[in-house]
């Protein structure tokens, strides 16, 4: 099990949010995502049922190349750990930022939201 000593790195992190963003926008996923959209409206509860789901799971598939589990525990660490080198890297924080606006509307709903 690598999880425990993961070498995350800002170049990971970049590389990470890089590939999930660059899986989000191949044309299936696109298709999808915004069909999740579509369903959803404005609803947020809708939102977080029909496509943050299809986000989670683009992730999974994406950060286990990285290193890290492919389920619930793999994606709260990954986000955590990118959530901490944002912190330092204005380029992870904009990526992340591009990920998050996928499934949060652009609308700020306080920063006591997280995901």
């Amino acid at each position: 099990n690598m999880s425990d000593s993961i070498a995350f790195t800002t170049e990971t992190a970049r590389a990470a949010l890089n590939a999930i963003l660059e899986a989000l926008e191949t044309d299936e996923m696109a298709v999808k995502v915004n069909e999740a959209k579509i369903s959803a409206g404005n609803d947020m509860l809708k939102v977080m049922q029909y496509v943050f789901p299809i986000i989670v799971q683009i992730e999974m598939d994406v950060i286990k190349k990285f290193g890290f589990t492919d389920n619930r525990e793999g994606i709260i660490q990954f986000t955590q750990l990118v959530v901490a080198v944002e912190k330092e890297d204005d380029v992870v924080a904009d990526l992340h930022c591009q990920l998050r606006a996928h499934y949060l509307p652009p609308v700020s709903i306080g920063n006591d939201v997280s995901l």
